[in-house]
């Protein structure tokens, strides 16, 4: 019994060690990989912001959980066995999809814009596609709704970035780094997005504080300086995160043509940044960098603002005749 307990115990200490070794195999796969998609991670945490702007300061941190809610589900209960079974399945169907979603932010980025430069030719063409709620609950509704849809494309966007780091991983391997780094970056995101709403808020309480210690005036200072200059900085926000929908979106069918066949744009683009970093040795990798960046943006506004005339007089009149067709189907 006893020769039989010892043994027991070491296949125990054995399978233990086993797991440890497991589990340091995946939180060091996880970082790499979370690594690797750390420029879309940049480009939510932007996005996001804009979703909350304008509402009431009561409203930020419950919608900001509706999000981070949205975005988790979007990663671990669609996203992940989706990119598992279609990199199993059918591997070629991944990058068309991708494309699709890139189509969708270059869309969302160009309305942006368009708004900017021409607002009631821009207000025309969102009262063409949906009717403008002036009730609170459904604005807000629309609101996170809006923000879960383009979070679902850059989630989308991280996880294939984060399984093509695993192709030489097992399935089990595969589905617990996607799950840990979805997880990771969604807290981590939303987190980030959190504190900045939420900033002015912080420096008012600073600003009121009536400490007479020494470090209390700085601290008023710092208070009043957050309330005064966080608008401005969600507006900047907003910004970055417009660009980077487009910038993000252009990228994904830049790349994602490559695979068609059409890949001079790519190389086009690769070769004009590294001839400025070989022109500008000083900081030479960051040039090479905004130059294919600003290519790919540039691709994805023209993309995106064809897109605004396609989706009001095609996407919009089709997606409406089926919401039509469905409700009579449901009331007969």
């Amino acid at each position: 019994m006893s020769v039989g307990l010892i043994a027991l115990l070491d296949d125990v200490a054995a399978l233990a060690k086993a797991a440890a070794a497991s589990l340091d195999d995946v939180v060091a796969q996880a970082g790499r990989a979370g690594a690797k998609a750390a420029g879309v991670v940049i480009d939510d945490a932007a996005v996001t912001p804009r979703y909350v702007t304008g509402l009431s300061a009561a409203r930020e941190l419950p919608i900001i959980a509706k999000i981070a809610v949205g975005s988790l589900k979007n990663k671990l209960l669609f996203l992940l066995p989706a990119a598992l079974v279609l990199s199993l399945l059918v591997p070629q169907a991944v990058t068309p999809l991708l494309m699709l979603g890139g189509l969708y932010l270059c869309y969302e980025g160009a309305e942006k814009v368009y708004e900017l430069v021409v607002p009631h030719a821009a207000h025309s063409h969102e009262a063409g596609l949906e009717s403008i709620s002036v009730d609170p609950k459904t604005f807000e509704d629309e609101k996170v709704a809006s923000a879960i849809r383009t979070d679902f494309i850059l989630s989308a966007e991280i996880m294939v970035i984060t399984l093509g780091s695993l192709s030489e991983s097992g399935l089990a391997m595969q589905a617990l780094v996607l799950a840990l780094v979805g997880t990771i970056i969604t807290a981590a995101v939303y987190g980030v997005v959190a504190l900045i709403v939420k900033a002015d808020d912080f420096g008012l309480w600073l600003a009121q504080r009536s400490s007479p210690s020494q470090a209390g005036a700085p601290l008023r200072i710092l208070g009043r300086g957050l309330v005064k200059g966080m608008p401005y900085l969600l507006k900047v926000l907003g910004l970055i995160g417009t660009a980077a929908m487009i910038w993000v979106g252009g990228g994904i069918i830049v790349h994602g043509a490559e695979t068609f066949g059409l890949a001079w744009l790519s190389h086009l683009l690769h070769d004009t940044g590294e001839a400025v970093a070989h022109a500008v040795p000083a900081g030479g990798a960051v040039l090479s960098w905004l130059v294919q960046a600003t290519g790919a943006g540039l691709v994805g506004i023209l993309i995106g603002l064809a897109t605004i005339p396609a989706v009001g007089y095609i996407v919009s009149p089709l997606w409406q005749w089926c919401a039509t067709r469905l409700r009579r189907i449901r009331t007969a």
